[in-house]
């Protein structure tokens, strides 16, 4: 990815948040599908060239499925690759249409600092049972880390997205893309 890809059109601070979470993100999700694929493919080789199988693959897979999982759901927030069921909305004028655009963007942060925090209850629930993976024999909670991580990173695209909204005289739908389909669809 080019440096634009990643950096932010926020001012200041915000901005400079923007772009670190960005990086971060391509990182995770680059990192995450390279090193499944390598441990998939180095099992299969493993197992039909020399009869031995990786006895953690099936755990790292685990672990790593979880976190291209909630480090996505902050990627697809940035870019906004969300799903969207927008009949009324579109039907709407600019103005009313941004007005919702801004309570849509707050109440999905807040919704996802709420998931964040009830995530890190379940961690410690998890974490004071003492469970650890068969295989690689670390404690279970440890795969879950990445799903508060994820919903806080999505709460604060969702946040940012409300800034940018409340800023700027077009109506986004992340802090990257301009609200509309497929052709019309501008990313900034």
């Amino acid at each position: 990815m080019t440096d634009k890809a990643h950096k932010s059109m926020l001012p200041g601070i915000l901005g400079t948040i923007d772009t670190v979470i960005g990086r971060a993100e391509a990182v995770i999700l680059a990192v995450g599908v390279l090193l499944m694929a390598v441990n998939t493919v180095g099992n299969v080789i493993g197992r039909f060239v020399f009869q031995y199988s990786f006895f953690f693959t099936e755990e790292v897979n685990r672990i790593l499925i979880i976190m291209i999982t909630f480090a996505g759901i902050g990627y697809a927030a940035r870019h906004g690759r969300h799903i969207r069921m927008s009949a009324i909305y579109d039907a709407l004028p600019v103005r009313a249409r941004k007005i919702m655009m801004i309570l849509i963007t707050i109440i999905t942060a807040l919704t996802m600092f709420a998931l964040c925090y009830f995530s890190i209850g379940y961690i410690l629930k998890v974490a004071s049972s003492g469970r650890v993976l068969p295989s690689l024999q670390i404690p279970v909670y440890f795969i879950f880390l990445w799903v508060p991580v994820g919903f806080a990173v999505t709460g604060t695209q969702y946040a940012l997205t409300t800034v940018k909204n409340i800023l700027e005289k077009d109506v986004y739908l992340s802090t990257h893309m301009l609200e509309g389909y497929d052709d019309e669809e501008i990313e900034v």
